[in-house]
């Protein structure tokens, strides 16, 4: 995963360029009607049930609009909310306030439907070693947020893109002439370029599973679309060689017992690629 400083530099392109999306040479509704020196307040009004993700990167937003604003905070990320519940006030320049709002709600609805999504895999976890990771299957230019609401959920971070580790996956190995060839060129492309990348491989089979144990180096087998009996049978092979993944074919249904067959991580694109976001509004209050 990318440094705490790189995650938040991505934090910060990514405010500025949504804004600038948005916002272009001005906000032309709100200049047109509304005085300059106008003082307003709104409040996060919650329209859902689940868990409320954003608070913190809302903030960031205001501030960067418009360091004035004022955000007085009624309930934190990661906390359950319900239809009624008002999360925060923001008060200060009505023009900033209205400027910031679209990028606001945006994320805040999309980053809370992520979090009760992850949140509820949590749950269905529970009591087993189990973690839930997500995926690069996020909506383009808004990742760090995205991954940022798994984590706000209780869930954890995969790589965060190309760059951050080597995960050679099916077609990287048939490109490369097999297995034992891909994991012995990207071990000599790491030291000849001197990079401290971990490296995940993919398995299709268990044949695969036993030719990436003994190629060894591997600090994480991804089990592809196995079942339960063969999810099991690699997980006792594998054994403390590598830490273990399942992935494809996870939902409510099927978590729990892929949780079961022992492995360390199960990863789903669903945590972000299939979700409904939490309806949320902010609105004018005296």
């Amino acid at each position: 995963m990318i440094s705490e400083a790189q995650f938040q530099n991505e934090l910060e392109l990514l405010i500025a360029n949504a804004i600038r999306e948005d916002v272009g040479d001005g906000d032309h509704s709100s200049l047109a009607c509304i005085p300059a020196r106008a003082q307003g307040k709104a409040k996060l009004l919650v329209k859902d049930n689940g868990i409320i993700a954003g608070v913190a990167f809302a903030k960031m937003i205001f501030n960067y609009v418009d360091s004035n604003l004022k955000i007085e905070t009624f309930i934190e990320d990661g906390a359950p909310v319900k239809f009624g519940d008002v999360v925060f006030h923001v008060s200060g320049s009505s023009q900033s306030i209205l400027k910031a709002e679209r990028m606001v709600l945006n994320s805040m609805q999309r980053m809370s439907a992520i979090a009760t999504k992850t949140n509820s895999y949590v749950q269905l976890l529970e009591g087993t070693n189990t973690k839930i990771l997500d995926t690069r299957k996020t909506t383009p230019g808004f990742r760090v947020a995205e991954k940022w609401a798994v984590k706000i959920g209780g869930g954890e971070n995969h790589r965060f893109a190309l760059y951050d580790m080597v995960m050679l996956k099916d077609n990287h190995i048939d490109f490369a002439g097999g297995i034992a060839l891909a994991i012995a060129k990207t071990k000599e492309y790491l030291k000849e370029t001197n990079r401290d990348l971990k490296i995940i491989v993919e398995a299709r089979d268990l044949d695969e599973v036993k030719e990436i144990v003994a190629a060894g180096g591997v600090y994480r087998i991804l089990l592809d679309n196995f079942d339960y009996d063969m999810t099991r049978e690699a997980v006792a092979f594998i054994g403390d060689a590598s830490l273990t993944e399942s992935s494809g074919n996870i939902n409510e249904d099927t978590i729990r017992h892929y949780a079961e067959c022992g492995v360390n991580y199960i990863s789903s694109g669903a945590l972000t690629h299939s979700i409904y976001n939490m309806d949320l509004s902010l609105k004018a209050i005296d």
